[in-house]
């Protein structure tokens, strides 16, 4: 099994713009050895071992750059995007969306794909069966990481027979230390409550 760091740009709010990963010019690859678009591992295994990954995004205040890291300190600086790119980022960000993405190419009214999102198991099935995102923070005016409160935090699945998502919080589901996190993920089409 393989696990892919993507990310998707766009500059004026799904306007017009948008692609994957370095497919959109600009971005400047600043690290040699972990690229956007790459395979990560080790990777987690149902019911066995799980690994976390950080990821933080934030604006530079003297040059307006959006940079990305991967992993705790400066040694995981992966690259940024100029702040010449955008429009409704050139001063700050006004929403943070954390979760997965699956595209369907089916045209509709056909069946939905069948790949999976995280482990393939949704989100009611918790830790070390579903995927994850835990310590959830933002990066407030003066850089410093700030908790999201739970009560902040706005869930959505498209379609809940195919993927599903779960919020909680430290205790809520014994999982102490990892403050506000969510489990996410299901089969797609691969089971009968989604068609």
């Amino acid at each position: 099994m393989y696990m892919y760091m993507y990310v998707y740009m766009q500059s004026d709010a799904y306007e017009a713009t948008g692609c994957y990963n370095a497919l959109c010019p600009g971005f400047v690859q600043t690290s040699s050895r972990i690229a956007i678009g790459a395979s990560i591992s080790p990777v987690s295994s149902v019911g066995g071992p799980q690994y976390d990954m950080t990821l933080l995004v934030w604006k530079d205040p003297k040059l307006g750059n959006w940079w990305l890291s991967y992993g705790d300190g400066a040694g995981g600086l992966v690259g940024y995007w100029p702040a010449e790119l955008f429009t409704h980022l050139s001063d700050h960000a006004t929403m943070v969306e954390w979760g997965g993405e699956v595209v369907n190419t089916h045209p509709p009214g056909s069946a939905h794909t069948a790949t999976q999102m995280g482990s393939g198991h949704f989100a009611a099935e918790g830790f070390g069966r579903a995927a994850y995102f835990r310590n959830l923070e933002t990066v407030d005016a003066d850089n410093s990481l700030a908790a999201v409160p739970l009560d902040a935090i706005q869930t959505m699945a498209e379609d809940a027979g195919c993927y599903d998502i779960r919020k909680a919080y430290d205790d809520d589901d014994g999982r102490g230390g990892w403050g506000a996190h969510f489990y996410y993920g299901g089969p797609g089409h691969n089971t009968a409550s989604c068609p």
